[in-house]
């Protein structure tokens, strides 16, 4: 396919669709996006693309949207709905298609799931087939690929995978868990779902099964993660737990996921494995292993939160430009603050600058004082190491328990923290123009290692509340002083 015609992306939104779209730009498609509510995708998306407003049970705005299209993505599905997701699948892809075929799209590329069409099939494989089966019925050309778990940060089965480790230090491991599946890496579905827009079909249709090299089972996803985390995790296998009764201990121990989770456990009894080598003989693309795949989504988290700014998300109740939208990041904790400050943002970066040391830390140094001896006695180091100059700081420089992990001169600061803890820690200062004075936000992160990580973030949580704040509140009053 030449790239002058209109590519319609359905799940911007979504995990993958998201992380697709970005993708699409760079290779120099002009992509259209579908939104129920194009207010809250318009901001978000990168320049040149549309996003233009649909629904898929809609078919008046479903033809509007198609016009002009030359191929389609379909990366939706019903699962989170509360009513019966599979009729909604079922008449959205309908919907689609039918859409698509008067419109006179050339291709459709549709990502499924993998698993054998068995009469015992699990409601949400048997509708992840259904939907590909009702899109190929109205005479469009459709790719569809047919994956397994899907490993990387943000992904549902990683999530899962990683509250369940982080969690729970003694797993017990049903039979399910013991199923053989052919995870794939996020970047390599990313991959496939590209490159379906040049690959050559003969205007037919593809079903193309694909997963990275080794075929291992849930358990041994959930082992490899704790290695790479460094946990030790004792797993007791046992006969009697049913997918169902899993499905309830699964919403107990990772709410967030409950409602798709359950669903998704009822489909883990069936192996989703690759049994043919179409993707190898029609892509160019070689999956990575399970251990790298792992490895992957952990240093992408990490390289995501390098690079986030508190510009890059808003939260509706404060609504201030460098509140960060939200308490999480990945794995991570996190507690973000902002106040306005009657100060220009040079004066206001130079007291942050100068934070620390002989400074103190602009609210309760004696707090900080016990954590320092805390830390000591735990082997940690403390309090005691000051600070190199005490106006400039430069990355890699100590700063009491902390250390410069980055610094942009006049508007941000990160601080590594080096004390004794159950995980990782950051403190960060942003610096905004605002008006004729400065934003000044904050914001902690906490990256827990395994149960105690979590146990000791909520735990010093009321102490969170009252230092974090009132640092803030001495580094404005600080600044305004000096302005």
């Amino acid at each position: 396919m030449d790239k002058p015609g209109n590519i319609l992306l359905t799940g911007a939104t979504g995990y993958v669709g998201g992380r697709l779209l970005p993708l699409l730009v760079a290779d120099g498609w002009r992509v259209r996006c579908l939104a129920r509510q194009p207010e809250h995708l318009a901001s978000r998306v990168p320049d040149g693309v549309e996003v233009v407003q649909g629904d898929l049970l809609n078919a008046a705005s479903m033809s509007a949207a198609m016009q002009g299209v030359t191929a389609a993505f379909y990366l939706v599905h019903s699962m989170g709905a509360t009513g019966d997701f599979e009729m909604q699948d079922r008449l959205a892809a309908e919907s689609f298609a039918a859409a698509a075929r008067t419109a006179g799209v050339q291709r459709i590329i549709y990502l499924g799931g993998l698993g054998e069409d068995e009469p015992d099939l699990s409601a949400h494989l048997r509708s992840r087939h259904e939907v590909g089966e009702r899109l190929r019925a109205h005479g469009v050309p459709v790719i569809e690929f047919r994956a397994s778990i899907i490993i990387g940060s943000g992904s549902l089965s990683f999530e899962m995978i990683r509250a369940l480790v982080e969690r729970l230090p003694v797993m017990v491991m049903p039979r399910w868990v013991r199923v053989t599946a052919q995870p794939i890496a996020i970047g390599d579905v990313l991959g496939y779902l590209r490159a379906a827009l040049t690959v050559e079909t003969g205007n037919c249709n593809l079903t193309v099964e694909i997963g990275g090299p080794d075929q291992v089972s849930y358990g041994a996803l959930m082992r490899e993660y704790a290695r790479q985390r460094g946990l030790r995790r004792l797993m007791i296998p046992v006969p009697l737990l049913t997918p169902r009764l899993s499905s309830l201990w699964l919403g107990l121990v990772t709410p967030l996921y409950a409602r798709v989770g359950r669903k998704l456990v009822d489909s883990l009894r069936h192996p989703t494995v690759v049994r043919d080598d179409s993707a190898q003989r029609l892509f160019r693309i070689r999956p990575v292993g399970v251990g790298e795949a792992i490895a992957l989504a952990l240093r992408n988290e990490d390289s995501s939160f390098a690079q986030t700014r508190w510009s890059d998300a808003t939260s509706a109740a404060a609504n201030t430009p460098c509140q960060w939208g939200g308490t999480r990041l990945g794995n991570r904790l996190m507690d973000s603050r902002s106040t306005r400050v009657a100060a220009s943002p040079a004066e206001v970066f130079a007291v942050v600058e100068r934070i620390g040391g002989a400074a103190g830390w602009h609210y309760a140094n004696w707090l900080w004082a016990v954590r320092g001896w805390l830390d000591l006695l735990l082997g940690g180091v403390g309090m005691r190491r000051g600070r190199r100059d005490p106006e400039r700081l430069r990355v890699g420089d100590t700063l009491d328990c902390w250390r410069v992990e980055s610094i942009q001169p006049g508007q941000r600061l990160r601080l590594a923290a080096e004390m004794k803890l159950p995980g990782r820690a950051w403190l960060e200062f942003e610096v905004q123009p605002e008006g004729t004075g400065a934003r000044l936000c904050q914001r902690a992160t906490f990256d827990p290692l395994g149960l105690w990580g979590l146990a000791y973030w909520y735990g010093v949580w009321p102490l969170h509340q009252l230092v974090f704040a009132g640092m803030l509140r001495g580094l404005a009053r600080g600044a305004e002083r000096k302005s």
